[in-house]
């Protein structure tokens, strides 16, 4: 009996393991054939707005379902992970394409850098580079408010003379993109402290109030400057090319889902500078979630 109830176990585990790995192998298989698209973001709170934003109008007008990948981290990796087919969608800033990816010369003319991208992505990475959403995030070199007023700092030029006694702290991308800390500095005959305290973008602000740092390289849009009652300095001799936010997206993505184009030409020139500083403001100063914000934005707009 004993010998019998093994046999037929054996029997009935020969049948059932390869049944239960075609059921499993099925149900994975029907996840991952599941039209989808996914959409990252670099690792700030302007780019998770951007991202969430694009992927509940794409949720909303075409049905697609779309996974979102946030705070993936910088440019290069955003842009790697485009390529590789792990993302099919973010955002970047025609600036930062021209000279951190295409490793191009500088220009200071919106139109020239947008339409230099836009042909250099689509001939070098099969990408396409569609229509700006309406605003521009450039560098923002930021001091604080009490010492802009007490120093009378308004311009970039306005520090040289005080550089020399000035702590500086950046992100890791601007010490070492083309566009950053080296020609900037060069340009306005700056030499501070010491080298630059490489930082965290999410700690810049932080570390700027706490008095840890004495200037930092934020981004123009950024909600917290004014919050923390900071003062972004004008770069009065135009060292930073524009920065216009436009989604790029893979062609084959396009191709297997016709109608994302007309739903990222809804998103074109969207968003105003203004706009998208007070949204960053109310996920940032305001502790709000990201994907009410965007929805509230998207009812305003109609979307």
């Amino acid at each position: 009996m004993h010998r019998s109830s093994a046999c037929f176990t054996r029997s009935l585990r020969r049948r059932v393991v390869p049944l239960l790995l075609f059921v499993c192998l099925s149900v994975s298989c029907g996840k991952n054939q599941k039209p989808h698209l996914t959409i990252g973001s670099k690792f700030f709170t302007e780019q998770v707005i951007l991202a969430e934003l694009i992927a509940q109008h794409i949720e909303g007008s075409t049905g697609v379902h779309v996974d979102r990948k946030s705070n993936l981290g910088g440019t290069l990796l955003c842009h790697k992970a485009l390529l590789a087919g792990d993302l099919d969608l973010y955002v970047e800033y025609t600036g930062t394409a021209l000279t951190a990816v295409l490793n191009e010369s500088l220009s200071r003319d919106p139109h020239e850098v947008y339409n230099r991208v836009k042909q250099a992505y689509a001939q070098r990475f099969n990408l396409e580079v569609t229509e700006p959403l309406g605003f521009e995030n450039t560098f923002a070199m930021v001091v604080r408010g009490d010492d802009a007023q007490r120093f009378h700092l308004r311009n970039t030029s306005d520090i040289v003379p005080y550089a020399p006694n000035m702590r500086a702290g950046f992100g890791y991308e601007f010490i070492e993109r083309p566009d950053g800390f080296k020609g900037w500095s060069q340009l306005y005959g700056l030499h501070f402290a010491a080298p630059p305290s490489v930082m965290d973008l999410g700690l810049i602000y932080r570390a700027l109030v706490d008095k840890k740092v004495d200037i930092v390289a934020g981004n123009s849009t950024d909600g917290l400057i004014d919050a923390l009652h900071l003062v972004p300095l004008v770069d009065d001799k135009h060292y930073f090319p524009p920065y216009d936010a436009v989604p790029i997206v893979r062609r084959d993505a396009l191709a297997k889902f016709p109608q994302l184009r007309s739903a990222l030409a809804d998103l074109a020139n969207k968003i105003s500078a203004e706009e998208m500083r007070r949204l960053n403001a109310e996920v940032d100063a305001d502790q709000r979630d990201a994907a009410a914000v965007v929805r509230a934005f998207r009812a305003s707009k109609s979307l």
